[in-house]
């Protein structure tokens, strides 16, 4: 655990730089754009690519040096970023480089992110993976604690360069403290069939390992059905709290801090009292509690309401990733979690990127003038939401919100999912 954890801390530093800049770009493009579609393609374009290079990303994963695939992801992004800074500095940073530049990022990222929780297997015992998992899960959301802080601040301080700067050398700290660290590396799986396989076959590999264990494909259904309709109501988050504030940058900075405190409580929570005995039970109970915050926020008007509204909600965050990373980890052999992990990042990156392009245009072209004085929704929901700038998107919020809680709920009902941990044996466990 003291290597992973060292591990963790770069992570976490990189994320704390990664995190300032895609806030300060959120709030760049948004001053540049007043519109929900131009941050949900920003997302888009960066998902795009992680999707077409997922399965690549993935037979790499389980062919090539994981240890170098991690050093190699931050060493491009901080290539990537250092190319927007000049381009900013000589006043020539324009929105369609930025959706370039977060397309070659994230590519580079997908290798980076797939090596990394590979690993897990490989450095530390099974009990432990629930605990690692939520670790992970601490960097992300401890850098969602500091970075729209600190940007935030800084954004009018030091402006977008400065930030940029900060990222750089993030990225510099993370390399650093992943040389310093053993990555066991597992053998190459070897295949059954007499002939060697090729690129196609270790591509489509994951589907078939994923489709031959039908409560892995529940999992799998499940999950990213929740996520899309998750990502529907995210994506319109930033620019709901920024019209229904008057624009205020503090007031998202506040929140997505709240969710970094959300989410270390859930942390701590999984640390001090331990794992569930059922991780399954834990995944849903994670969704209904995901959902339950979300609601309230979504009604809300104000930051009184919508700060402990998004604490509560991502405090449910780290038991819902934690618990699901642990039954894929325990169930799917070590030296063929790049692939299957990439599958699964693939579908969930596809639903994911259809949601950020599903959610701008609802809410730009149906939700936001349907809520306007004299729209369709006004009269039914005026009362409850209002009808100024960014009722629209709260309503639309909502309704994402309660179909989440409709999907946690639902998955008590399946039984191959709900029983996937007896259904289904752990790799260690496989004769």
């Amino acid at each position: 655990m003291y290597k992973f954890m060292i591990i963790c801390v770069g992570q976490m530093i990189s994320l704390i730089g990664s995190s300032m800049t895609a806030f300060a770009f959120s709030i760049w493009v948004w001053e540049l754009t007043h519109q929900a579609t131009a941050l949900a393609l920003f997302h888009f374009f960066a998902q795009i690519p992680q999707i077409l290079i997922s399965p690549i990303a993935g037979v790499a994963v389980d062919r090539i040096n994981r240890k170098f695939l991690m050093i190699a992801g931050d060493t491009v992004g901080g290539i990537v970023t250092f190319t927007v800074l000049l381009l900013y500095l000589s006043n020539n940073l324009q929105l369609w480089h930025l959706y370039i530049a977060f397309a070659v990022k994230r590519t580079f990222e997908q290798f980076q992110e797939l090596a990394y929780s590979a690993s897990i297997s490989t450095m530390l015992p099974k009990h432990q993976y629930t605990r690692a998992s939520s670790l992970s899960f601490l960097a992300g959301n401890g850098a969602m604690i500091i970075a729209p802080a600190l940007a935030g601040v800084l954004y009018g301080v030091v402006g977008l360069g400065g930030i940029l700067s900060i990222d750089i050398a993030s990225f510099l700290f993370a390399i650093a403290t992943v040389l310093r660290i053993h990555i066991p590396q597992p053998a190459i799986a070897q295949s059954n069939e007499k002939e060697p396989t090729h690129i196609i076959q270790d591509i489509s590999f994951g589907f078939k390992y994923i489709i031959s264990r039908p409560s892995l494909l529940a999992l799998l259904i499940l999950t990213a059905i929740f996520w899309f309709i998750h990502d529907i109501g995210d994506s319109i988050y930033k620019p709901m709290i920024l019209e229904r504030s008057g624009n205020d940058v503090s007031v998202l900075g506040s929140l997505f801090a709240a969710v970094g405190v959300g989410g270390v409580l859930g942390v701590l929570l999984i640390n001090i009292w331990g794992s569930y005995k059922s991780r399954i039970k834990g995944v849903l109970f994670g969704m209904v509690g995901t959902a339950l915050g979300r609601i309230i926020l979504g009604l809300g008007r104000t930051p009184v309401i919508w700060i402990p509204a998004q604490l509560c909600s991502s405090f449910n965050y780290p038991l819902l990733g934690s618990y699901s990373d642990a039954i894929w980890l325990a169930k799917v052999q070590p030296q063929l979690q790049g692939r299957v992990f990439a599958t699964q990042a693939m579908m969930l990156l596809l639903t994911s990127a259809v949601a950020n392009l599903v959610g701008g245009a609802l809410a730009d072209y149906v939700f936001e003038p349907a809520m306007m004085p004299g729209g369709h929704f006004a009269p039914l929901f005026g009362s409850i939401f209002g009808t100024e700038k960014g009722a629209g998107m709260a309503l639309m919020y909502v309704i994402s919100s309660l179909s989440l809680l409709l999907v946690g709920i639902s998955g008590y009902a399946i039984r191959i999912l709900r029983e996937i941990e007896t259904i289904l044996p752990d790799h260690d466990n496989v004769t």
